[in-house]
């Protein structure tokens, strides 16, 4: 649907990168009606548009989910001052759709109108070895399903057709689970060494060929509650999104997701605020 395209990186990076998006103006023309057009008087104004078309019960796909947590979860509960939030973090073969860091790191996993759930009880079991919270958030269609195929101690969230999130079940902490040897697998060189030199721990002096094993060794040594606390600071830290603050208040509410999930560079701000804020008619002639 050139709906759900319009908020791909693909749009937002050539926004950022030329300041106007030949592929906006493609998906705009294939998917406003005439009449919606005419209605239309600026960039911004379409995407809110396309994004009210999206939420309709039978279209939401994964983004209309990254934008529920992130304005109703990440802005709503917490601040990009106090909490940090990962887009597509890896862990093993699997990545989690979301996690948010604040005092513990918390996994969403999406399941929207249009997925299935044949690959949820890996997903789950993978993050289980790095967060401590698991959530699955889904819609009404797919709450009996994981109710009966997840465990009791994984969160269930539901996104209702008004577009609000209740919770189904309350996800319950399992320190236990938590592998500090998955931990390092998931994060860069420079986080793993940061996080040993808060706890004092002498750094290898080894080739760089060498150096991962090494470390994860180190890692796969502790238990988790002695490193799980000093791996949520490092990476808040690490992967702030608080100087995205004044990026994010500048745009419209319908792409506060994509702005703190598609990363572009900040010398680039300029160009994709003066592209959200064009004229829609100068849009559609963009080429």
């Amino acid at each position: 649907m050139a709906f759900s395209r319009l908020f791909s990186s693909s749009v937002f990076k050539e926004m950022a990168g030329k300041g106007r998006s030949p592929l906006f103006a493609r998906l705009v023309r294939q998917s406003f009606t005439d009449a919606e057009q005419s209605q239309i008087q600026s960039v911004g104004d379409a995407f809110n548009y396309a994004f009210e078309r999206l939420k309709a019960h039978a279209n939401r796909d994964e983004y209309v989910y990254k934008a529920a947590i992130t304005q109703r979860i990440l802005l709503g509960r917490h601040s990009l001052r106090s909490a940090c939030m990962l887009n597509e973090f890896r862990v093993g073969i699997c990545k989690v759709d979301l996690a948010i860091l604040n005092g513990t790191a918390t996994a969403y996993e999406i399941k929207s109108e249009r997925d299935g759930l044949g690959r949820l009880k890996r997903q789950l079991d993978a993050y289980q070895l790095v967060f401590p919270r698991r959530y699955v958030i889904a819609g009404e269609n797919h709450i009996d399903g994981v109710l009966q195929s997840t465990d009791p101690d994984v969160g269930i969230l539901m996104l209702s057709g008004r577009y609000q999130i209740s919770t189904i079940r309350e996800a319950t902490e399992r320190l236990d689970l938590v592998q500090p040897a998955a931990i390092f697998d998931a994060l860069r060189i420079d986080e793993a060494i940061k996080i040993l030199n808060y706890r004092n721990i002498e750094i290898p002096v080894v080739p760089n060929t060498r150096i991962r094993g090494e470390l994860r060794e180190i890692f796969a040594g502790f238990a988790a509650g002695e490193i799980y606390s000093t791996f949520v600071s490092v990476v808040k830290e690490s992967r702030t999104l608080a100087s995205l603050g004044d990026l994010v208040s500048d745009m419209p509410r319908s792409l506060h997701a994509a702005a703190l999930t598609i990363r572009v560079k900040p010398a680039e701000h300029k160009n994709l605020l003066a592209a959200i804020n064009s004229t829609f008619v100068d849009a559609l002639g963009w080429a």
